[in-house]
């Protein structure tokens, strides 16, 4: 008999046990509730999954105690988000492999529109919105390195469970210029300035990173985008719409 000692210490992943978490519908539109990268109250998230206070409560206990949110207490509520972009990413990857929710009514269909249209990803800008806003980039030499497209057969470790590394993109130096001019201001710290997400959606690439996360700052603090109080749907307004074209050559239409 072996000695325990020389036993490991885990085995192999237990992919069941994050599959049996996932397994349940109102989890799963908690997590998506939250993937704007904001907290949100319990109250708030009870709704948004169509359950009770209290079974809301269950939920969000089981999420946090595994490691996918976090809690913060003011007051008497308590609020609740992403435990990291890696969550969110996790996210993003199950939403391509996953078949689509049928839409019933035309409530649904509206969402399910707007969703595609224009949403974040976390922290940043994705879904019609996002992936135009990469292109134009690209076009316009602010990026070089790809062209945008998800092309598995061109880049074989471009894939969902690979996000943003295989396409070697980078800022060039008069993109540095333009995105200064524009009010976008490059990102400092650990995280990387440059990476990208296959949009579930759209099938092509769209940008994340500490880049994106700026990208989202901006479009947030000068009115271009209007977003909902809960959920990730992001509304591009009349402003928006202008400076999309005036800045971006983005001719945006809902």
């Amino acid at each position: 008999m072996r000695d325990p000692a020389l036993l490991p210490a885990t085995g192999d992943a237990d992919i069941s046990a994050l599959a049996s978490l996932l397994a349940d519908p109102a989890r799963c539109k908690v997590l998506l509730a939250l993937d704007d990268g904001r907290a949100l109250p319990a109250s708030v998230l009870a709704d948004e999954a169509g359950v009770s206070r209290s079974t809301a409560s269950s939920h969000l206990g089981k999420l946090t105690d595994a490691g996918f949110l976090t809690v913060t207490t003011h007051g008497r509520h308590r609020y609740y988000r992403l435990a990291g972009p890696e969550i969110a990413d996790l996210l993003e990857r199950l939403g391509r492999l996953a078949p689509p929710l049928p839409v019933r009514s035309l409530r649904e269909g509206t969402k399910a529109a707007r969703l595609r249209s224009a949403r974040t990803c976390y922290d940043h800008l994705a879904g019609r919105l996002g992936v135009a806003f990469m292109g134009s980039l690209l076009e316009h030499d602010v990026l070089v390195g790809g062209d945008g497209r998800y092309d598995p057969r061109r880049h074989p470790h471009d894939s969902p469970s690979n996000p943003g590394h295989d396409v070697e993109y980078e800022l060039t130096s008069s993109g540095r210029s333009f995105l200064a001019d524009v009010g976008i201001e490059l990102p400092t710290g650990p995280r990387p300035v440059l990476r990208y997400c296959i949009d579930w959606t759209e099938q092509r690439h769209h940008l994340a990173g500490g880049l994106g996360s700026s990208v989202l700052d901006r479009f947030s603090s000068a009115r271009w985008i209007k977003r909902a109080s809960s959920g990730r749907v992001v509304t591009v307004t009349d402003l928006g719409r202008s400076a999309l074209l005036d800045c971006f050559d983005v001719d945006w239409t809902e």
